[in-house]
Formats: C-alpha cells, sequence, structure tokens
C-alpha cells in the first residue's frame, strides 16, 4: 500500500487518467496531474460546494434521501407487526434474514447485469418495482398469515441487490476522482439522517397514526426517488464496452468469473470487500435494538418509541463518523486504510459499553459512538474499492461486496435469534458478543497493513 497517497483526481472521463501497474501488478488509475497542494475546504464547505456545483450528484443524493427517509418508516412499521403478532425475537430475526441473504444469493446475477446495462435505467426499473411490491405490504394488515410479509420482504430484496451495487458502480462517472471521498461521506450521513429522522419519525408514526401510514410512504419515496434519477445525465464507459459483447449464457458465466477472478487475484481489492463482512456481522444489531426497545427501554409502554430512538442514535453515529473520518484521512489513502482499523476497535469497545447500560440514555450513547467506527468503515472501503477498481468490472466486484456484507449480516441475525430463543441468552449478553465478536477483525486487519508497509520499504 502506498503511504498516504492522495486520492487521484482523476476525472470523469477515463481518457483523462493513465494507467500504471499497482504494487500487486494490476492495473490502478492514476491522475495525470498531482493535487495543487492547496488547503482544504471547512467539511461543510466541501459537501456544500459538492451539492451546488454537481446537478447530477445533487440529485442522486436526493433520490438516496428520499428513498431511505421512507425504508426506515416502513422498518420499524414491519418489526413492531412482527413482534406484536408472534412475540417471539427469531421472527424479526427471519425478516432480517429475508432482507439480506437474497443479496448474496443475488450476486452472480446482480454483477453480470450491472456491468452489461445502463446502471441508470437499472436504477429506475428497481425503484419502480419496489414501489408497488412495498405497496403490496397494505395486504399483511388485514391477513394474519406472516408468511404474506416475508415474500414481500423478500421479492423487493431482489431489485435492492441491483439497485444498490448499481449506485455503487456508477457514483464515480458522476463526481470526479478527488470528489470520491466527500460523494461517499456525504452519501453515509445521509444514510445515516435517513435512519435517524426516519426511525424516530417511524416509530412515531407506527405508535400514532399505524403502520398503513408507513407503508404509503415508503412506496411513494421509491417512485420519488426514480424520477430523480430519471432526470441524471451520466456517460456509462462500460455499456459501449459491453455493446460489442454478444449476450449468451456462457458469455455471462465467463463475465462473472471475471470477475471473481479479478476479485481473487488482487489482494487489496479482495482485503476491502473482506472489511465489510467484518462490519456486516454487526447486523445482527438489528435485531437486538428491537429486543432492547420493546423489553428493555420501553418508553410509557410504548416499544416502537423506544425502537425508534435507538434506531436513531446508530443513524445519528452513522452519520458523524465519516465526516470525523473524512476530516482525519483528508483523501490520503495510506490514513484512510489504517482508519479502518482504529474504527472495528473502536466499535468493539462501544458495543461491550452498551451491553451494561443501566438506562436508554447512555445506552443511546454508546450506539452513537459504536456506528461512528462501523459507519467509517463502510465509507473509507467503499471509497477504496471505486478509487482501485476500473469501472468495466466494478459492478461485479460491488455485487459481491454488497452480497458478502449481506450474507454476514443474516448470519448474524439468525444467531442473534437462536440465541434469545433456543440457547436462552438475554439480549444485553448478545451485545456483548457482538463487541467481542468486532474485535477479532481489528486483530486481522493489522496483517496486511504490516505486509504492505514491509513492501512498501
Amino acid at each position: 500500500m502506498s503511504q498516504d497517497r492522495a486520492i487521484p483526481s482523476a476525472a470523469r472521463n477515463p481518457a483523462h487518467a493513465t494507467i500504471r501497474p499497482s504494487m500487486n501488478g494490476e492495473p490502478s488509475p492514476v491522475p495525470v496531474t498531482e493535487s495543487s497542494g492547496a488547503p482544504p475546504l471547512a467539511m461543510h464547505l466541501r459537501y456544500l460546494l459538492l451539492l451546488r456545483s454537481n446537478t447530477n450528484f445533487r440529485r442522486l443524493w436526493l433520490a438516496q434521501l428520499i428513498s431511505e427517509m421512507g425504508d426506515w418508516f416502513y422498518s420499524v412499521a414491519i418489526y413492531d407487526l412482527l413482534l406484536a403478532r408472534t412475540h417471539r425475537g427469531s421472527a424479526v430475526g427471519w425478516a432480517i434474514i429475508i432482507e439480506t441473504l437474497p443479496w448474496f444469493l443475488m450476486t452472480p446475477l446482480a454483477g453480470y447485469v450491472t456491468d452489461r446495462f445502463p446502471r441508470r435505467r437499472l436504477m429506475i426499473a428497481a425503484d419502480i418495482f419496489r414501489g408497488f411490491i412495498v405497496l403490496g405490504m397494505l395486504l399483511s394488515l388485514v391477513s394474519a398469515d406472516v408468511r404474506l410479509i416475508y415474500l414481500l420482504l423478500g421479492t423487493e430484496v431482489i431489485f435492492a441487490s441491483l439497485f444498490e451495487p448499481a449506485r455503487s458502480a456508477i457514483l464515480p462517472n458522476v463526481v470526479s476522482g478527488d470528489e470520491i471521498l466527500p460523494a461517499n461521506a456525504l452519501s453515509s450521513a445521509t444514510w445515516a439522517v435517513a435512519l435517524a429522522v426516519g426511525a424516530a419519525l417511524g416509530g412515531a408514526v407506527t405508535a400514532l397514526l399505524g403502520r398503513n401510514v408507513a407503508f404509503v410512504a415508503d412506496s411513494v419515496s421509491f417512485f420519488a426517488s426514480a424520477l430523480l434519477i430519471l432526470r441524471i445525465h451520466v456517460h456509462e464507459p462500460h455499456v459501449a464496452t459491453m455493446r460489442k459483447v454478444a449476450q449468451s449464457v456462457s458469455q455471462a458465466t465467463a463475465s462473472v468469473r471475471e470477475g471473481l477472478a479479478y476479485l481473487w487475484s488482487n489482494g487489496k481489492v479482495l482485503t476491502l470487500v473482506l472489511a465489510k463482512a467484518g462490519v456486516g456481522f454487526l447486523g445482527g444489531s438489528l435485531l437486538l435494538l428491537v429486543i432492547f426497545g420493546e423489553r428493555i427501554f420501553p418508553i410509557q409502554g410504548q416499544g416502537a418509541l423506544a425502537v425508534g430512538l435507538l434506531y436513531a442514535a446508530r443513524g445519528v453515529g452513522s452519520g458523524i463518523g465519516p465526516l470525523i473520518g473524512d476530516r482525519l484521512t483528508r483523501g490520503l489513502q495510506g490514513r484512510m486504510w489504517r482508519s479502518i482499523g482504529i474504527s472495528f476497535f473502536v466499535t468493539a469497545a462501544a458495543y461491550i459499553a452498551f451491553s451494561c447500560s443501566p438506562s436508554l440514555l447512555p445506552a443511546l450513547l454508546c450506539l452513537l459512538v459504536a456506528h461512528m467506527g462501523a459507519s467509517n468503515i463502510w465509507v473509507m472501503s467503499t471509497s477504496l474499492l471505486q478509487i482501485n477498481t476500473p469501472d468495466h468490472v466494478r459492478g461485479r466486484i460491488f455485487s459481491v461486496d454488497f452480497g458478502v456484507f449481506m450474507l454476514m449480516i443474516a448470519v448474524s441475525n439468525y444467531l442473534m435469534g437462536v440465541g434469545l430463543d433456543t440457547w436462552g441468552l438475554t439480549a444485553r449478553q448478545l451485545a456483548a458478543s457482538l463487541g467481542f465478536v468486532m474485535i477479532v477483525p481489528g486483530i486481522l486487519w493489522m496483517v496486511p497493513l504490516r505486509i504492505w508497509k514491509r513492501e512498501a520499504a
């Protein structure tokens, strides 16, 4: 790993960058001209400038804000409904598994489709289908069969598994090279704001107005997102390349193998994908926060309100973490790599403290700190992947990246559900176990850093 090398400021057009071999022999884009070394703008000015000057990114950002706000309305309502009907933590755990496992199963198809077809159109189609699917969740309110909820959740996730890799893969075509880290930090902060505000409002709306309002709001958010993405104008170089290739099953299979071969042969890219696997195991907190809110910290008997606040604290931390990480690393790749390792240990310590929290307020503070670290891992690893992966294979790499991440969330939530309902463990014990598990990837992360530092020396 090159030490403290600034993020390349290659322009949107790949012709503006040259290709040089990297340390492990793989070609990687590097800038034709280096950064001027001018002092960086203040954080808030960088993000405001990015939103004001880049119309396409602004539309992509607004689409994300609107749809994710609706998503958290919807998720809190779903989890509250399942727990109310079944009174079993495993029912919520299965819902989260169904929301995540199809991402992993869809990885080969999603990767091929994302690198084969225009990513903007793919995102629009996925939003429209998800809008109608979520609207169908209203039927679950008049049916006592929870299998309908699971069926609709699984179907919606299939289209989400196409949307998210396409969004990550198209981002470097929407922003310039030196805007990649601020764009990812802003996107993560937006996700966090959507989580914080959406979950808090979702808990309140579910308790006061009913779950049907939450379902309709999420459906409308997907249609609004599709309209915004429709207005984005972006050049997608991979489309021109893939049009020259005739479509066939054998070529699709070969395309998937090419992406996996690239991943396996590039140690740095593979390591970044595995970083998401480490933080993905923390996804078991999705179930645990519902249990903490409903059974440990209910507010005047209203579990949904406490769940909303716990999710909101998670969101606030997720928003703050990458902004601080962006400020401290200043786009220097060496610092970005090191910040990932530090963030694993911060997250581990905060979750262990959360498991011992005597009341709601300290629990909220612990969650805030924990997800500052977890979100920084997400943003730094995503930015480094976008920098170090060429456009023609980027969709397949991000499909694997999301797939592995979601697989770990599914595994973690399954273990949390079994731990609660079969092994007889308490929510506090399981929260502490998450903290101790997060120490492991932090230790493992130190190994490649030492190897690459020694090679560079």
